[in-house]
């Protein structure tokens, strides 16, 4: 068996210095999207969210239907969910030889993660987080990797990324938001809390929040020093970030659809729907008939049926052209956007009534609601991860006390920002 790597050797051997980073999502950072993230310039991606104890089913049922990986998919990290050390290396050891290392959720701010007991709801049971991520870093023959939200008081969250370190973890993602900081709430993530802790630790740090273009990547890293960034929301509207461009939108969606056709069983329904919902979002309110079929259509042809329709559509509008670079550059609008036509991919947000000042694009918010993209996981899959739930074996065990909340409603600098809205009415889920 050969050494395993550590920290900034693993990084740069394995992961080969990533910058671009696809972020782990529930049901859209499936196996067929991940490919297409890769052909546009993503360096490393993840896979969604794994329920550690179903997917260590005997019946192999969960691990057959969520884990689908090959040649494309490369670097690739897989990420569960667990609050049981012992489960979690036994869902781990099934996956190591065919992924490049295993990340432990402590991130997802959802209620039903409240109710499940995993995610952002164990940043208050520091030994249990120690314990898992000590289990894994020795038991594995591959890396362990963590992703974080952070605390209120930046102390706390050094000496909580301090801690993480200390027990094994060998590259850390900071979600620069508060646990409370989700759906509507989102508000600003925080760029200098990641600053302080890339400085406090010395393994790899990726920065997640706040990404709406490709320059923003180079601001983050700028304003952090962090060795790459992940974006969830900014992918997904437009998976042709990393590139710089705008594609017509259904330029790279022809493209996904053949890749789902292509490769079996690399992507369901409910995760192309909430796919073309997204990236397709500008111009479906000009469509309204078809915005209506893609909510009811169940099936693969019948998605690349609707998107030839709507490509029909937009063609005329675009001239045929399938990207948008205006000469002279971009026009901008009074807070300092892009303008663009609806029929091109595009970062999702809006303008909030109270709007004040001229916010820069650090403060730009993703949405992160997770009705609409999620840390965390589908409404058709919350009877499977809550702790109410009746399937045998699909529960992580009850909390043994009640979480803490370590702050109210968040700060977001006392002026109204221009961000991000959740669009969950048009992002219809199931099969």
């Amino acid at each position: 068996m050969s050494r395993k790597l550590k920290g900034y050797e693993f990084y740069e051997r394995i992961l080969k210095s990533p910058k671009y980073i696809v972020a782990p999502m529930v049901d859209q950072s499936e196996y067929a999207w991940r490919i297409l993230s890769n052909r546009y310039g993503a360096d490393l991606c993840y896979t969604p969210m794994l329920h550690a104890r179903l997917f260590s089913q005997p019946d192999g049922k969960y691990m057959k239907e969520n884990w689908q990986t090959g040649s494309e998919d490369k670097p690739l990290i897989a990420q569960f969910c667990a609050n049981e050390p012992d489960v979690l290396l036994a869902a781990a050891k099934l996956v190591e030889n065919e992924c490049d290392a295993v990340d432990i959720n402590l991130g997802c701010p959802q209620h039903i993660a409240k109710r499940g007991r995993y995610g952002a709801y164990l940043q208050d049971e520091w030994e249990l987080i120690a314990e898992m991520v000590k289990t894994l870093n020795e038991g594995l023959d591959i890396p362990v990797t963590c992703k974080i939200r952070v605390f209120p008081d930046v102390e706390k969250t050094i000496r909580y990324a301090k801690m993480i370190e200390a027990a094994g973890c060998q590259l850390l993602t900071v979600h620069g938001r508060l646990r409370e900081q989700k759906g509507h709430k989102t508000g600003l993530a925080d760029w200098e809390q990641i600053r302080q802790v890339k400085q406090a630790v010395s393994i790899p740090v990726f920065a997640n929040g706040n990404i709406l273009y490709l320059e923003d990547i180079d601001r983050c890293i700028a304003a952090t020093g962090v060795d790459g960034v992940m974006t969830a929301e900014g992918n997904l509207y437009n998976p042709g970030l990393f590139t710089g461009k705008h594609y017509a939108s259904w330029k790279l969606a022809e493209e996904y659809l053949q890749i789902c056709r292509d490769v079996p069983n690399s992507s369901t329904v409910s995760a192309i729907r909430g796919h073309l919902f997204k990236m397709f979002k500008p111009c479906l309110h000009e469509h309204t008939d078809l915005r209506t079929l893609l909510a009811k259509v169940q099936s693969l042809d019948g998605m690349i049926d609707l998107v030839a329709q709507l490509k029909a559509r937009l063609v005329e509008v675009s001239g045929g052209a399938e990207e948008y670079n205006p000469e002279g550059g971009f026009e901008t609008d009074e807070a300092g956007f892009r303008k663009l036509p609806s029929w091109v991919l595009q970062p999702y947000f809006r303008v909030d009534g109270t709007l004040k000042t001229k916010p820069t694009v650090a403060e730009i918010v993703e949405e992160t609601d997770s009705a609409a993209t999620k840390e965390c996981l589908t409404k058709d899959e919350e009877c499977l991860f809550s702790g109410e739930s009746k399937t045998p074996g699909a529960t992580l065990p009850p909390a043994e006390s009640k979480a803490v909340d370590d702050a109210g409603e968040p700060d977001t600098t006392g002026t109204k920002k221009r961000s991000a809205t959740s669009n969950a009415e048009n992002v219809p889920k199931g099969t």
